[in-house]
């Protein structure tokens, strides 16, 4: 993982590098307009860069810092340097993707109004997921799980709520 220049409203941003092969490792070099890191003895060979790593990962950060990250996925993906990009939250919630999926249900809490949250990835056409009702309050259910699962009665009900069990 790398930090990148900030993005425009400043804050970090980040990508993930994964040159796993020296041929990746010398693409990546070109992108990053320093063959020279490549061609260094030091840096030739994945065993190279692993035996010297405490030197090339502060040069890789000094580069990494002279683009954006929209800038180096660009350039990246167009040599077929893998990588990706880590989103913060926001970029997360805007990403086609997770709208096109329907991964965000608003609901109406009952105590702090209309909240957005996280629907669930599967995606079953036989069984789909329940999206009718939000997701209960702490201990909202507890006494008709007790009385319709476990069978308990009034006085079993009574006795957890003294013991402070519920």
């Amino acid at each position: 993982m790398f930090e990148v220049a900030p993005a425009a409203d400043g804050h970090k941003d980040h990508l993930i590098l994964a040159v796993g092969n020296d041929g990746q490792f010398a693409k990546f070099c070109q992108v990053a307009g320093r063959p020279d890191i490549a061609a260094d003895a030091r840096f030739v060979r994945n065993q190279d860069r692993v035996r010297n790593r405490a030197v090339l990962v502060p040069m890789l950060e000094e580069v990494m810092q002279a683009r954006t990250k929209a800038d180096w996925l660009a350039a990246l993906e167009a040599a077929k340097v893998p990588c990706g990009a880590i989103n913060n939250l926001a970029e997360v919630f805007a990403d086609p993707q997770v709208r096109e999926r329907g991964m965000v249900h608003t609901w109406d809490h009952p105590l702090a109004g209309e909240v957005k949250l996280v629907g669930s990835p599967l995606k079953l056409s036989a069984t789909p997921v329940r999206t009718d009702a939000p997701p209960p309050l702490l201990g909202q259910d507890t006494e008709d799980v007790l009385r319709e699962v476990l069978g308990c009665g009034d006085e079993r009900i009574a006795s957890l709520r003294a013991a402070e069990v519920i």
